[in-house]
């Protein structure tokens, strides 16, 4: 049965808006995207179509500022997957699956390209403090992150450490909770050999789930069931990888509707051993010289 993923990427009014949907029938046929480019942030112009082979809430606080945490609406019913449209990201992305990249070049282009999908996953996502300061030459409006209600970030060991490197250079208050997951060879399926997630979450929490490397899905789907286990809401999560295969993206949309994805690229498709292709290879192998 087929599963439909969108991927909507939002853009000042006056730049063109870009809309991408998913098709993903069975985990190996071709993944189809639908095109659309619009010339303002509300109108959709010129479908085409480009195959590839293979909760709200406001609150007032009355101490000379006010905290007003704003979220977009989320459709409940739908994964969405975002592939951002930066020159960075494909830079990052080119220099990870060049195979003559050292190892600590390797580590540093992720941790880079971690940097710029956290900054585009957290668009419109964290709660912020408004009010008044004074600057040295008048008062002025200003907004502040809450740290009040830090974001969790949730790397997937050992690769997702490198991935998940600049999330508090990103995140003015963050807490990072560790998942070390490894998967067998021959059966590809995932062990979990580290936990270190709290009991449970607070209420509205935000979390970053950082895994490089969307393949099979059988890691993703075992470190979101941990974090869901502990009272957080697919609407609540972001995942954040470099490379996304269509497999993945099938369990994840057929499990998390609601979930949001962020990653470098979708490639079409998994070898017999598991790897995506093109891909990168082995992300913690490359990104610690192991």
């Amino acid at each position: 049965m087929a599963s439909h993923i969108n991927s909507i990427f939002r853009c000042p009014p006056s730049k063109p808006r870009l809309a991408y949907n998913c098709h993903l029938q069975n985990p190996k046929s071709p993944l189809t995207l639908s095109y659309f480019t619009c010339s303002s942030s509300y109108a959709v112009l010129s479908p085409r179509k480009i195959s590839c082979s293979g909760p709200s809430r406001c609150r007032l606080l009355t101490v000379k500022s006010h905290m007003a945490t704003e979220e977009k609406p989320i459709s409940g019913d739908r994964m969405l997957v975002f592939v951002p449209p930066h020159p960075l990201i494909r830079h990052w992305i080119s220099v990870l699956r060049n195979e003559q990249t050292p190892c600590p070049i390797f580590k540093n282009a992720l941790a880079e390209l971690g940097r710029l999908l956290i900054y585009e996953a957290s668009r419109d996502w964290l709660p912020t403090v408004t009010g008044e300061i004074q600057s040295p030459m008048g008062v002025a409006s200003v907004e502040f992150i809450d740290p009040r209600e830090p974001v969790a970030v949730v790397p997937i060991l050992r690769a997702g450490l490198a991935l998940a490197e600049h999330a508090s250079s990103i995140l003015p208050a963050t807490k990072t909770y560790h998942i070390g997951l490894s998967r067998d060879e021959e059966t590809l399926q995932p062990t979990i050999y580290l936990n270190r997630l709290p009991e449970k979450f607070p209420p509205d929490s935000r979390v970053f789930v950082v895994d490089p490397m969307l393949a099979t899905g059988g890691t993703i789907v075992a470190a979101l069931n941990l974090v869901k286990e502990r009272g957080v809401e697919n609407r609540q999560i972001k995942v954040i990888s470099a490379v996304a295969a269509p497999p993945a993206l099938q369990k994840l949309s057929e499990k998390f509707p609601g979930l949001h994805v962020y990653t470098g690229i979708i490639d079409p498709t998994v070898n017999d051993k598991g790897f995506i292709v093109p891909g990168l290879g082995d992300a913690g192998d490359r990104s610690f010289g192991t």
